[in-house]
């Protein structure tokens, strides 16, 4: 068997998201990989301490989760809370679940401000979002893992049959 799969919450199903809903990836790997015993299911921002709901939350001024790893950035609530340690908090909970489980793969949901890695939201809570790493998906690469955001999830499969 390849490497495991460190796979958000709420794709697979979880009401975690900031809106207390789930956004399930319906996708045959995902089946495949859940009867294979490969996928490790993390919320980061639950594993935090977050709850659910919980207001919505960007990074400020069009940053990314690299500039937050950084101290350059904060990761903003509309309501104007700073949730910045949390959120560092979350992507280390994530990179330790991964290292201990031995995940060599991220498969997490764009535009969340810990899991984005295609795009995330550009802290105007407006809809605007720009390329970028959240969080999580920025310290999950920085140490080695893969990430893929679920629209990638063919170039996944590709990339675990190469292995």
């Amino acid at each position: 068997m390849t490497g495991k799969i460190l796979v958000s919450a709420c794709l697979m199903g979880h009401a975690v998201r900031y809106d207390g809903r789930s956004k399930p990836l319906i996708h045959p790997a995902i089946d495949r990989w859940r009867e294979e015993g490969r996928l490790v299911t993390i919320c980061p921002e639950m594993s935090a301490g977050m709850a659910v709901p919980r207001p919505p939350a960007e990074i400020e001024n069009s940053a990314a989760g690299e500039d937050v790893l950084a101290g350059t950035a904060r990761v903003m609530e509309i309501s104007g809370g700073d949730v910045t340690e949390g959120f560092r908090q979350a992507a280390e909970n994530a990179l330790a679940l991964a290292r201990e489980t031995g995940c060599r793969y991220a498969l997490l949901i764009d535009g969340s401000p810990s899991c984005g890695s295609g795009f995330i939201y550009d802290g105007s809570f407006s809809g605007g979002r720009h390329p970028g790493h959240g969080v999580t998906a920025a310290l999950l690469q920085h140490a080695g893992i893969e990430v893929y955001s679920d629209r990638e999830i063919d170039r996944l499969v590709v990339r675990l049959a190469a292995d």
